[in-house]
């Protein structure tokens, strides 16, 4: 039988204090799963910064002998061009990107949303970029960037597509751009689509009952219910485009010249082939703590418009 007690003031029985210490004993099997994966978590990932962290002060080359230098790394990258030019790039492009992906991912998604044939068959296309590897998807643009549009671009007159524009210093972050946007905007269609089928449909009814137009309901209504998944959309574009490094490699790979060089192809350019492993290092973190300020900012900003809305 159940230990128990009665008690006082009410007659109740409840469960003795030893039986109660029994119930809230924690199942051995939570330990056996989440044990392994701190340990992991900490050997693949925590020990690793904290490493690299240890290393910034540090005048490591990535092999030999090292001494410590204190913060003179974190000092020689504010006088460094090739990093301000790389922070230059990386934040220019980030941003343009960003705002192009959510616009453009959220006007298919409500395109998407509304009544019309082979809505289905539509999400399934416009999500495949996003599972397209990404070296893949630039060896492809390079071939129609070098290739196919100059060959349009001059059969029409358009002297701005006659060339290749990934050759050019002053139209490369364009090209890669057109490419990042592409990609990155079938998940944040996605995103968009599972926002959008949270709003009952009887607002929109009641809208058009009071004589709303599209445009209006879409203000009014759509993208403030939708708030939430503009800020987590918004969040996620910025902090990716921010660490952009593949789409780089596959299409220019830094050039021409380090016209399109971000922050992450120079660490890994100078930390793992230029023998300034200590030096990048102290780079990663300060881009790290950019990052992760600028995420934090980010958020609170689209927090309150959301509360606003």
């Amino acid at each position: 039988m159940m230990a128990t007690t009665t008690e006082a003031g009410t007659g109740a029985q409840v469960p003795s204090a030893g039986l109660r210490g029994r119930h809230n004993r924690t199942n051995p099997t939570f330990y056996w799963m989440v044990v392994p994966a701190v340990i992991l978590f900490f050997a693949l990932h925590t020990f690793p910064l904290l490493q690299g962290v240890f290393y910034s002060f540090t005048n490591y080359a990535g092999y030999g002998e090292w001494s410590f230098v204190g913060f003179n790394n974190y000092l020689a990258l504010f006088r460094d061009d090739r990093v301000l030019d790389a922070y230059l790039f990386t934040f220019q492009f980030a941003i343009v990107a960003t705002i192009l992906t959510n616009a453009i991912a959220l006007a298919v998604a409500v395109g998407l949303n509304a009544r019309i044939k082979f809505r289905s068959t539509l999400r399934g296309v416009f999500f495949l970029p996003n599972v397209l590897p990404m070296l893949v998807v630039g060896y492809v643009f390079s071939y129609l960037f070098a290739s196919v549009l100059p060959v349009l671009g001059q059969s029409l007159g358009i002297e701005a597509l006659s060339t290749n524009i990934l050759g050019s210093e002053s139209l490369a972050w364009v090209g890669i751009v057109v490419v990042a946007v592409w990609q990155a905007a079938a998940f944040n269609i996605i995103l968009y689509l599972a926002g959008l089928q949270t709003i009952p449909t009887e607002v929109y009814e009641a809208a058009s009952i009071d004589g709303a137009g599209p445009w209006r309901r879409f203000w009014t209504m759509t993208f403030p219910l939708i708030a939430p998944f503009f800020t987590i959309n918004m969040v996620l574009a910025l902090k990716n485009f921010l660490m952009v490094f593949d789409h780089i490699v596959a299409l220019t790979n830094g050039g021409p010249g380090n016209a399109t060089t971000s922050i992450s192809l120079l660490i890994y350019r100078g930390g793992f082939q230029g023998g300034e492993f200590a030096y990048q290092t102290a780079n990663a973190v300060v881009y790290l703590i950019v990052i992760v300020v600028l995420s934090m900012v980010q958020l609170r900003f689209l927090q309150r418009r959301e509360v606003a809305a």
